[in-house]
């Protein structure tokens, strides 16, 4: 199998969305349907406006779509296959968990 540089680095770019804590809890907070900017802050436990700007980010990146309804905003995961990639990611770490809990190369660098 032939991989292209581009593809690798098209693949890189979509799991960045996937990378960051509050957008992958963003995405975690819709799974079970469309929310809110307010719900999913209160879900996530970050400030509307940091939840605002993420969603712009999956929202260009197309992992997240926005449906207007009046004045409100309901944001909802773009499409199943994106369901289907944190089912599976579930699956996976289910199977590799030890191996990345003493994964040193991944830290969680703590705000400060």
């Amino acid at each position: 199998m032939n991989v292209h540089i581009g593809d690798l680095e098209l693949k890189a770019k979509m799991f960045r969305g996937f990378a960051d804590p509050t957008r992958l809890s963003i995405l975690e907070s819709l799974r079970d349907g469309g929310k809110v900017v307010g719900a999913i802050a209160a879900m996530t436990g970050q400030s509307q406006s940091n939840v605002s700007n993420h969603l712009s980010c999956l929202k260009e990146c197309g992992l997240v779509v926005a449906k207007r309804d009046g004045k409100t905003i309901c944001y909802s995961i773009a499409n199943q296959l994106v369901l289907d990639l944190l089912q599976d990611s579930d699956l996976v770490l289910g199977e590799i968990r030890g191996s990345i809990c003493s994964c040193a190369r991944y830290e969680h660098k703590s705000e400060g």
